[in-house]
């Protein structure tokens, strides 16, 4: 099983649910695709006020599914397409869309995970929530848009603490650094989620959308011609690690479960 994005409508509310059981909501290739295709549904249905994105589960995504990786990402062409046709074809239909997101976030909360809950526009997390992108244990770097993206939502200090460093970070910290608009108990934050809901969905929805707008004019880095110069700008080839030792070193060595021995650089 490749996992599913699942939609479900509940009157005005589009509950959008990551499940890939047994890899706690691990995002897979067909994952990110059903991603776009969903946020591209929920654009389109002007009779929807909000939409929740949670895990199934207790784990909101614990990052990609590194079980396909050999597949595809030693090859730069693939490489390529993937993180600009399936992950920012998924994460720029959110940002795309008009309707207000709310992140319902437990637990593990990785790399796509949190690519995924930056695109939301209100983050209420449990207090067992934990927070990173520790992908240069994997030997790879995060894709530019993607990383701009992060950056953008979390803060400079803590992307390169994440990137760099591959800090794990817990929820009260990302509340105190101003990523989360609340931390609770999972009871209470479910609570909570709820009441965002009724309160977002009580209010105009046509100002909300009209709003949203305004955000992503301001915000405009994220509009596909400035995220398209970020990749032509860059000096230097940004998927050229595809077949590189430390990327096969990192993916062998998490699917094989031991450290990995990043000793050379080729």
């Amino acid at each position: 099983m490749s996992g599913s994005v699942d939609l479900t409508l509940r009157g005005p509310v589009a509950h959008v649910s990551l499940s890939h059981p047994g890899k706690l909501n691990a995002m897979s290739r067909s994952m990110w695709r059903e991603l776009q295709r969903v946020f591209v549904a929920i654009q389109n249905d002007q009779q929807l006020r909000c939409v929740v994105v949670e895990g199934e589960g207790r784990h909101f995504c614990s990052g990609g599914d590194i079980s396909e990786y050999p597949a595809f990402r030693f090859d730069e062409a693939s490489l390529r397409a993937f993180h600009e046709g399936d992950v920012w074809g998924g994460l720029s239909a959110m940002l795309a869309c008009d309707v207000p997101i709310v992140a319902h976030i437990e637990g593990n909360c990785m790399g796509a995970g949190l690519e995924i809950a930056s695109c939301c526009d209100l983050r209420l997390a449990s207090n067992c929530a934990r927070f990173g992108a520790p992908i240069a244990k994997l030997g790879f770097p995060m894709a530019p848009r993607e990383a701009a993206l992060v950056m953008h939502a979390v803060g400079e200090q803590t992307a390169r603490d994440m990137l760099l460093s591959a800090a794990v970070l817990d929820a009260g910290t990302m509340q105190q650094r101003g990523f989360l608009n609340s931390v609770q108990s999972a009871v209470e934050t479910t609570l909570a989620v709820q009441a965002c809901m009724s309160r977002i969905t009580a209010l105009a929805p046509h100002a909300a959308r009209l709003n949203k707008q305004v955000f992503r004019s301001v915000a405009g880095v994220f509009s596909s011609s400035v995220a398209a110069q970020l990749i032509a700008n860059t000096t230097f080839n940004v998927y050229g690690y595809a077949a590189s030792h430390e990327h096969r070193e990192g993916v062998a060595a998490f699917i094989e479960k031991r450290s990995p021995t990043f000793n050379r650089f080729n």
